[in-house]
């Protein structure tokens, strides 16, 4: 059940509200989980550096500088693998929003205990 415009305003003015009280807070709970780091990026990204580690091993054994800088250069990637963010595209979203925005966390936690008042009336 969509909200009425007059509780969609008083949502946005508590949003407002706490984003002006406490930006850092409201950034934290607003936080996109879709935008956070995957652990399958950071699992591949480990994998892909310890490969670089064993290829910078063989080339200092081997005393081949150009393996050794190979073997650097793919740790490096499995470093920006592991902390890189996933694309726009691969966004999951739960289902039609009744606005063009997509809300936070925390706002729908407030329109769960909302719609939960209005049930037990």
């Amino acid at each position: 059940m969509p909200l009425s415009e007059h509780e969609q305003r008083l949502l946005d003015q508590l949003e407002q509200q706490l984003h002006a009280e406490d930006p850092k807070f409201a950034n934290t709970l607003a936080s996109d989980p879709a935008r956070s780091l995957s652990t399958r990026h950071i699992v591949i990204g480990v994998l892909v550096m310890i490969a670089g580690i064993m290829i910078l091993l063989g080339g200092v054994a081997s005393h081949l500088i150009v393996v050794g800088v190979l073997g650097f250069l793919v740790m490096g990637g499995g470093v920006y693998i592991a902390i890189s963010l996933p694309k726009f595209g691969t966004r999951r979203t739960a289902g039609p929003k009744s606005s063009g925005k997509q809300k936070s966390g925390f706002m729908n936690s407030l329109e769960e205990r909302w719609e939960e008042r209005r049930r037990e009336q």
